[in-house]
């Protein structure tokens, strides 16, 4: 670094100011490290790694606490390798109790991650707007919550605590328990699928601390405009699967077009053009990597 020029700042602490001013920042999840390019390419302020996205797209398989820590490890890596943008990772329920959770935060943090999700449903977990949930016990979750803490190197790797039990136990209990979450050190806190705009309201409202909403495209929050969620006081808007959704849906359409058709090309619209997606992978840069060690 050059005499006079201030060390750019950590990403987990350009994430933790951006989420403590509580002004709605957009989070889109990412699958993989090509969606992760895609939403640094289109400007958004941070990724989110997704497991059900990892599980859809890795697995083909639904949401049912299929992936292990070093399916996700592996692609935090590679989402470290392909963007600078600051990356919060989905890490269930931490993979077993208060031993293994610091086990996954140091692997995700030495990975890549600059924050960890871990949430308070019995293993193996379910996509939290899934039917039949079930939480374990508040004290159990805060003890995984001061394990993450204790575990981490860097004081802005954040721990966000999620709790699912508005379907289980009523707002009130998850509410409460998201409090306590807090109070065992968690940096944010993330009361999963409130089903209504008064209960929306009321999260941000009754926490002291950082609030994430997640919009589930099809799911059972209400879509709010990220101004709207951002005017409640929410610190983070996660859209963890519209990339994966948006992806399925271009390729469902294009494939039909190649069937029914019998050809595709750029000319269709159909289809990103071969020149973006070399542009997207960064064709250019390893072209000259290759001049210079030739």
């Amino acid at each position: 670094m050059s005499p006079g020029l201030a060390a750019p700042r950590h990403p987990g602490t350009l994430l933790r100011q951006k989420i403590e001013a509580r002004r709605g920042l957009v989070v889109p999840g990412a699958a993989n490290a090509l969606a992760a390019r895609v939403i640094e390419d289109l400007g958004f302020e941070a990724v989110y790694l997704s497991g059900a996205g990892l599980t859809n797209t890795f697995y083909g398989i639904p949401d049912l606490g299929f992936v292990h820590l070093g399916d996700l490890a592996q692609h935090t890596a590679a989402l470290r390798d392909a963007v600078a943008l600051p990356i919060v990772v989905d890490a269930d329920t931490g993979f077993g109790n208060a031993l293994n959770v610091q086990h996954a935060v140091r692997t995700l943090e030495r990975a890549g991650a600059n924050a960890i999700q871990l949430e308070d449903q019995v293993s193996p977990k379910k996509c939290g707007h899934f039917e039949g949930k079930g939480v374990i016990a508040q004290d159990e979750m805060r003890g995984k919550v001061k394990a993450a803490v204790d575990a981490r190197l860097h004081a802005d790797f954040l721990v966000i605590a999620r709790t699912d039990a508005a379907a289980v136990e009523g707002l009130d209990a998850a509410i409460a328990r998201a409090a306590a979450y807090a109070e065992a050190g968690a940096d944010i806190t993330f009361v999963e699928a409130p089903e209504s705009v008064e209960a929306l309201r009321r999260i941000p409202r009754e926490l002291a601390c950082p609030q994430v909403v997640n919009v589930v495209i099809g799911g059972k929050t209400p879509t709010l405009d990220a101004a709207e969620f951002g005017a409640m006081g929410f610190g983070l808007v996660l859209y963890a699967n519209a990339a994966l959704q948006g992806a399925v849906r271009g390729m469902t359409l294009a494939l039909q077009a190649l069937r029914d058709g019998g050809r595709l090309d750029e000319a269709s619209g159909l289809v990103a053009t071969f020149a973006e997606r070399q542009a997207l992978v960064r064709k250019k840069e390893f072209d000259a990597l290759e001049q210079r060690y030739a």
